[in-house]
């Protein structure tokens, strides 16, 4: 017999409280919901060594995969984060502080402004992304190979099914 979860449960409950649902959607989006909790908390205490949050890393990483000069401007950071254009500018206004990204005006859009790492900032980035790998490693752990491809192939599916299609 399969272990069982705390999913398990909840579906059980509903079962017996309205028998005449169909409680197959929350034993799906229920376990994806507690596993993103688990997933941000492994993520948010990796990054915490860091001494960065996670927007902040994700800023970083997102300017370092951009390849040399390692820039981007803000609509481009948009893309890739999924927020609003207030909390660019605050993760932005934060890593500046910290020493680890700067501005400077776009060359081509006077009302652009570009965001680039500084070379303390591609240090650190460079320096947390193994351990973050590691880290992401360990939370797949329990899925084989052909596991994590059935998964990424899945996630994938309704990811595309709910618009989730735009090019970075």
């Amino acid at each position: 017999m399969q272990e069982r979860d705390t999913v398990d449960d909840i579906v059980d409950q509903w079962a017996r409280a309205r028998p005449e649902l169909d409680s197959e959607p929350i034993a799906v989006i229920g376990r994806l919901r507690r596993l993103n909790v688990r997933v941000d908390t492994a993520l948010r205490e990796y990054f915490a060594e860091h001494g960065l949050d996670s927007s902040e890393f994700d800023v970083l990483a997102t300017l370092r995969r951009s390849g040399e000069p390692y820039e981007l401007n803000a609509r481009a950071l948009l893309k890739s984060a999924m927020v609003t254009s207030g909390a660019i500018t605050n993760r932005v206004d934060r890593l500046s502080a910290k020493g680890l990204v700067e501005r400077s005006p776009c060359p081509n859009d006077r009302r652009a402004v570009l965001v680039r790492l500084t070379p303390a900032g591609k240090e650190l980035i460079d320096a947390a992304m193994p351990g973050h790998v590691r880290n992401e490693e360990r939370i797949l752990a329990a899925l084989d190979p052909q596991e994590r491809d059935q998964l990424k192939a899945l996630l994938k599916k309704l990811l595309i099914a709910h618009g989730d299609t735009e090019r970075l």
